[in-house]
């Protein structure tokens, strides 16, 4: 039997079921009709961020960064590129490390880029440093 996951909407943060097999359908809200996990990385920060991603039955791709930081720039075109190709497969987020510090704290996070993958909301492995996307979806896809 296929048990219905529980997303939450990244535009109206809306709770929706939805059947497991349809999460490569391109699902959207049943309130708001935006796009579920249409791919784009989605902007959290010490407010929402565990709402979010706590229980998000998906991998989840983490990219502390901040916006003074060279690497981070460079790799940003990199991690929307994976976004899409991991679209229904994996939620990729984005934490400006600067303006949320209280999660830069709690993961520790000592150098930036660094990219930190979420099962279930825990932590299950991490990468520091710009990585192209290819390594990127890689990352993401490993079993932690």
């Amino acid at each position: 039997m296929d048990h219905p996951l529980h997303l939450r909407c990244p535009h109206c943060e809306a709770m929706n079921r939805l059947p497991a097999a349809r999460l490569g359908e391109a699902p959207n809200c049943g309130r708001c009709g935006q796009p579920l996990l249409d791919g784009r990385p989605v902007e959290l920060g010490d407010a929402d961020f565990d709402a979010a991603v706590g229980a998000h039955p998906l991998p989840v791709l983490v990219d502390f960064w901040a916006p003074w930081c060279g690497p981070c720039r460079a790799m940003a075109p990199a991690f929307e590129q994976a976004g899409r190709a991991l679209a229904g497969r994996a939620l990729l987020v984005k934490v400006n490390s600067d303006d949320n510090p209280q999660l830069a704290a709690r993961f520790g996070i000592r150098s930036i880029p660094t990219l930190v993958r979420l099962e279930r909301g825990e932590e299950t492995d991490r990468h520091s440093g710009a990585i192209p996307a290819q390594s990127i979806q890689q990352f993401a896809r490993a079993a932690g």
